[in-house]
């Protein structure tokens, strides 16, 4: 069983390789790398606490080299009051002491590089904890330095949010009305405010600078860059379309300016999650001055094996995508990839 993912991964990635040829491909790691994405709640525990930590991760780092990974995704591991599993950051530049201290992680990542194992950090630039101090400075006054941080209205417009229900909450302490596109305790940035752009080029260098390759950016084309607009249309089954609250037209602006700050550094890279399964909305936010890959979910969320569907899947990234495609069987968003294939191949298939 092992033997044929292994196998079948090793096939994949060269389909990949050799479709789109490109004599600098060996000047650029991630085109020819296997990810292993490590889900920081549980993955290896070192004190015996029921969480996984860097001092554990290190310790699987020969056991990561030996089956083939050549980079590693870490899901959220900054500061958080985990209502999202990590993914609600209440400070940018602290580790979350679940998981250990900055020196476990500066020691994980020498130890990974030691490996010839590249390490990409989740990272998420689109909203912040309602803990985060940025936001409890906002909410104190309507003219408090932080306030234009976030975005703020009196009358709130028929948003929703993906969470379920409004996109807005309103604040007794100033009267007025927060946007929140995912949970209440997640307020959405300002990418409006210069400030905020800068302070996302802070964050980027700040772990740059500590020897991160790259980041993966969550749900990076639902950014708020061109302020609340319009009111949603409503379909005719009575479901709103989320037509101006995602893919804002300044969301590419946004993506490379985040390119840019990231090629002040040499060979790293960057991966976007797009909330999309359309290929022609996906492509778009792919290119040399934006994002190098995307996740293609239609390949990545197949509920089953299907060799046809799979084909099919690399058919369509192969017509449809000028640049690389992602290739990814799996993700904390998903089913394990043992517990949805595995059962599903075909006998004749396994080695």
């Amino acid at each position: 069983m092992k033997t044929f993912f292994k196998y079948f991964l090793i096939l994949i990635a060269s389909y990949s390789c050799s479709t789109k040829p490109d004599v600098s491909v060996e000047n650029i790691w991630w085109k020819e790398t296997f990810f292993y994405e490590i889900y920081m709640p549980s993955y290896k525990d070192s004190d015996g606490d029921g969480y996984s930590d860097f001092k554990g991760m290190t310790e699987k780092l020969d056991y990561i080299q030996s089956i083939g990974v050549k980079g590693i995704w870490l899901t959220p591991f900054l500061r958080s009051p985990k209502v999202d599993n990590g993914y609600d950051i209440s400070n940018y530049y602290q580790i979350d002491e679940t998981y250990g201290t900055l020196q476990d992680f500066k020691t994980f990542i020498t130890e990974a590089h030691k490996r010839d194992i590249k390490v990409i950090m989740d990272i998420v630039v689109n909203h912040t904890s309602t803990e985060h101090k940025w936001f409890q400075e906002s909410r104190k006054s309507k003219d408090n330095p932080y306030r234009n941080y976030y975005i703020w209205k009196d009358v709130p417009n028929n948003w929703e949010s993906f969470f379920g229900g409004t996109a807005w909450e309103f604040d007794t302490l100033t009267q007025q009305y927060y946007y929140h596109k995912f949970a209440v305790q997640m307020a959405d940035f300002n990418w409006q405010n210069p400030q905020v752009v800068e302070e996302v080029q802070k964050i980027l260098r700040y772990w740059l600078d500590l020897g991160v390759d790259g980041f993966r950016l969550d749900v990076i084309n639902f950014l708020t860059t061109e302020g609340i607009t319009i009111d949603n249309p409503i379909n005719e089954n009575g479901k709103q379309e989320h037509l101006y609250d995602i893919d804002q037209d300044g969301v590419k602006q946004a993506m490379k300016i985040i390119k840019e700050t990231v090629n002040e550094y040499d060979n790293r890279f960057i991966m976007g999650e797009i909330g999309s399964d359309k290929i022609e909305v996906l492509k778009q936010y792919q290119g040399s001055e934006l994002l190098d890959v995307v996740f293609n979910f239609n390949f990545g969320s197949i509920p089953e094996f299907s060799a046809q569907r799979l084909f099919n899947e690399l058919q369509s990234m192969e017509s449809n995508m000028s640049n690389y495609p992602t290739l990814f069987f799996g993700s904390h968003d998903m089913p394990r990839l043992h517990s949805r294939l595995a059962k599903t191949i075909p006998k004749e298939l396994m080695l």
